[in-house]
């Protein structure tokens, strides 16, 4: 059974960085999509980045492009978001998600077959 356990959130004044990790089991392979997603108060899940574990691609919501970066360890067990220069509009419950399979990336909920819990950031200005 895939498990994905999400960790790291907090509070953090404007301008600061934050660094969400992702721990994942259950894979039976070593390639997967790792995927951050984000709710605010009163809004829609917005994807925010995408990884793909085969073979390191990225791709990242327009909003945090240049802000944001995803990454995973050399083991392929945890996912990090590094998050820099963040903004009181990034404040939200993050999310974990992962889809076993190669070379895909994708900012879509329904794209993803496993989630973990969320992880709370707030951003103070």
């Amino acid at each position: 059974e895939v498990q994905l356990q999400a960790s790291g959130g907090g509070l953090v004044q404007a301008g600061g960085s934050l660094r969400l990790s992702c721990a994942a089991s259950g894979f039976t392979s070593d390639d997967y999509a790792i995927g951050w997603f984000r709710q605010a108060p009163g809004k829609e899940h917005e994807g925010v980045a995408s990884f793909s574990t085969s073979d390191g691609s990225t791709l990242y919501a327009d909003s945090v492009k240049g802000r944001f970066t995803i990454s995973n360890d050399n083991a392929k067990t945890t996912s990090y978001l590094q998050m820099n220069s963040l903004k009181p509009e990034d404040t939200a419950v993050y999310y974990c998600a992962a889809k076993a399979g190669r070379s895909w990336l994708g900012l879509y909920m329904g794209g993803y077959d496993y989630w973990g819990q969320g992880t709370l950031v707030t951003v103070s200005s």
